[in-house]
């Protein structure tokens, strides 16, 4: 290792131990920054429900989607297995003049709106509280799985909050490649006076979503270059206690990532470091226009992951109530 990669890889750790919640809510934990949600956030969360306005932060889960020419992932595919022709025309027959209709979904867990689990991410070895990155194997994760935070008390059901970067800086989007610093974060915060409380979920819009529907497509969307958060606002969430950390680009963090020879740096401080849960692809513009014209930039943010056992990530249907 050269002393430039030896400089480089000193940056991310020592970010990452500066960051690190290991044994913070004990040696057996597995839900990580979710711990700051309390009973007493999602009471308080509820009381933020004032219109019954419900808007879904997911995109369509269909062969359209943003995996093009990805290795490992690619969009749902979905097949009927039983259809109203296999009824009527009795290619399948049930008694009583009754039919049914069937289908199947193949897809990765995370090729759209999702949440990363704690398993996702290692750094030398290690995941999140310090357990061996070896518990991930063929068989499914044994320790930070999806699974451990969709079936414990308040899987995720916080106060949700929305910093729209773009609309602050009065732009449609952020261009691929803007790093969104801490300072942004504080701007965001204050133009929409909000407040930022322990245990909120944390939904950082960067208008990506809306630069590809302007071009006709998703194009390089997946994997591409993006804007994002900087890897230096791991501090500003580390300070602030933000349970969940949410965006609608593909992988949270500005693209092409800052710090040379590394990949998605922020995901290696956030994920087995601090125990961050980490959300992407989030369709946020509908919200966003909606927080613009209200003012009210809090709400009710409800999104449980599938308990699928041993599961790295999830798909969702994340929901803001207002």
């Amino acid at each position: 290792m050269s002393r430039f990669e030896e400089s480089v890889s000193d940056v991310i750790r020592e970010t990452g131990a500066r960051c690190r919640n290991w044994g913070k809510w004990g040696p057996d934990d597995e839900r990580g920054t979710l711990n700051y949600i309390t009973p007493d956030h999602i009471v308080a969360a509820a009381r933020l429900v004032k219109r019954g306005a419900v808007f879904s932060l997911a995109i369509p889960f269909n062969a359209k989607g943003p995996q093009i020419n990805q290795p490992r992932r690619f969009n749902p595919i979905h097949r009927m297995m039983i259809t109203g022709p296999d009824c009527t025309t009795g290619a399948i027959r049930f008694p009583g003049g009754v039919g049914f209709s069937d289908d199947m979904v193949i897809m990765p867990l995370q090729c759209a709106t999702q949440w990363d689990a704690l398993g996702h991410c290692f750094e030398d070895g290690r995941m999140y509280n310090g357990y061996d990155a070896n518990e991930v194997s063929s068989r499914g994760a044994k320790r930070n799985g999806i699974d451990k935070v969709a079936q414990s008390p308040g899987g995720i059901v916080a106060r949700g909050v929305l910093l729209d970067v773009p609309r602050v800086k009065q732009l449609e989007w952020l261009d691929p490649g803007y790093a969104i610093t801490a300072d942004d974060l504080d701007a965001a915060v204050a133009a929409e006076r909000v407040r930022i409380l322990s245990g909120d979920a944390l939904l950082v819009r960067t208008g990506h979503m809306a630069l590809c529907r302007h071009r006709g497509g998703w194009g390089d969307y997946a994997g591409g270059d993006a804007p994002g958060l900087s890897f230096h606002t791991a501090d500003w969430i580390h300070r602030h206690e933000i349970a969940a950390v949410a965006t609608d680009t593909w992988g949270m963090e500005v693209r092409p990532n800052e710090i040379p020879d590394s990949f998605q740096p922020l995901h290696q401080v956030c994920i087995p470091n601090m125990g961050l849960t980490i959300g992407e692809i989030f369709f946020l513009d509908d919200l966003a226009d909606d927080c613009a014209g209200d003012g009210v930039y809090e709400f009710l943010f409800v999104a449980p992951p599938l308990p699928i056992t041993g599961a790295v990530g999830s798909p969702i249907n994340p929901l803001a109530v207002k």
